[in-house]
């Protein structure tokens, strides 16, 4: 099972594109996953636009929530272990971990999520 662990601007930009982030994971997921967000995450999220519609979301979900040491989120996600999909939006993460080959989900064309190094 993989986790699939939410970066702050995936689940605001999927707030602002109107995209269904969890009618999207399970389109483009075909094996088994949890979904996950850093504490560190929540704090970010805290006084951004639709910053409320997210955590509440978060909760709504019952999404789990990794308790980590570290401040710098993009370091932490980049970190976490192979069992780890990152979905994030941020060009300078998406680029490190291209780098080095890791699993990320994205979205594309303002539309839909789309997966890289997944199975």
């Amino acid at each position: 099972m993989f986790t699939i662990v939410l970066d702050t601007n995936i689940i605001l930009d999927s707030i602002k594109f109107k995209i269904d982030l969890f009618t999207e994971l399970g389109r483009i997921c075909s094996f088994s996953y949890k979904i996950a967000v850093l504490d560190k995450t929540l704090n970010e999220l805290e006084n951004k636009k639709n910053s409320k519609t997210a955590l509440r979301l978060i909760n709504k979900k019952n999404i789990q929530i990794i308790k980590t040491q570290n401040n710098y989120v993009d370091d932490l996600l980049f970190n976490l272990n192979n069992d780890c999909i990152i979905a994030t939006n941020d060009k300078e993460l998406k680029r490190r971990l291209r780098k080095e080959n890791k699993k990320i989900i994205t979205i594309r064309q303002k539309k839909y999520l789309i997966t890289e190094n997944v199975l």
